[in-house]
């Protein structure tokens, strides 16, 4: 199942975010085959979660109630946002809904670590931390690619020991970290968030904060046909595509969103 969520509480500075899952969607029909050379199939289950920005509380609700109806009648279920703050009431669903007696992981890729100090409804800025306060387990908590945090983001980090993959170690072997990730991953129910801006915004520049220094799109993809492979993957969200600022990129971000896509189909 695929679920456009248009959640946004980014300060004002996420709007351009809201409307990109039907983007996606629709330059999905352009890829053909994925990264091992299998058809897509266009046959999608989709849906959408009607939100009211305006109204955080009832927003957050919404998208709490039809994340975890979609975790009880589906194997996997794609989250296109929408900005970073709709992972907050994912992840709450995510941890509050019941399979097999097994631990319960997530991996984020993400320039930054969201863990500022959280509001009531979480922004884009803290819905780690908040998601983190709320009960989920730190220690299975993995950040890929982050490179602009705070000080008081970096201490939080430390003391709740989250584990982290550095873009040193991407660059320096690749397929290592395909293993890490995939090791993390082993056994566990997984949730895996996806922050445009953990790729270099000369790959996608569609962002609001892009930090200079990340992945390329290739290794992304490498990295996005290992993670299909695990074999509890429960959750997959993308966010954080502005589409405002892509089409002044004639949708590059876009195109890149649905060739990952494609590789969880």
């Amino acid at each position: 199942m695929i679920i456009k969520t248009p959640g946004i509480n980014g300060f004002g500075k996420t709007n351009g975010c809201r409307d990109t899952g039907r983007a996606v969607i629709k330059e999905l029909k352009d890829v053909n085959t994925n990264e091992e050379g299998r058809e897509i199939n266009k046959h999608l289950d989709l849906e959408e979660i009607h939100v009211n920005n305006d109204n955080l509380e009832e927003q957050s609700d919404l998208i709490y109630e039809n994340s975890k109806k979609a975790f009880e009648n589906n194997e996997r279920v794609i989250f296109l946002g929408g900005d970073h703050s709709i992972s907050y009431d994912i992840g709450k669903a995510f941890l509050d809904s019941e399979w097999e007696n097994k631990e319960k992981c997530l991996i984020v890729f993400d320039a930054h670590a969201d863990c500022m100090d959280p509001n009531k409804e979480p922004t884009h800025e803290e819905w780690l931390r908040g998601l983190i306060e709320k009960g989920f387990n730190p220690e299975n908590v993995l950040l890929v690619c982050n490179r602009n945090l705070y000080k008081d983001e970096e201490d939080f980090l430390v003391k709740k020991k989250v584990k982290r993959v550095r873009i040193d170690d991407i660059e320096n072997n690749l397929e290592n970290v395909g293993d890490i990730i995939t090791e993390f991953a082993f056994g566990k129910n997984t949730y895996l968030s996806i922050d445009i801006d953990a790729i270099d915004p000369a790959f996608a520049p569609a962002t609001n904060y892009p930090v200079a220094g990340g992945i390329s799109s290739r290794q992304f993809l490498y990295l996005a046909k290992r993670l299909n492979k695990i074999q509890e993957l429960k959750a997959v969200d993308l966010v954080e595509i502005d589409l405002g600022i892509d089409k002044n990129y004639n949708f590059r971000t876009v195109k890149l969103a649905a060739k990952i896509l494609a590789e969880f189909l």
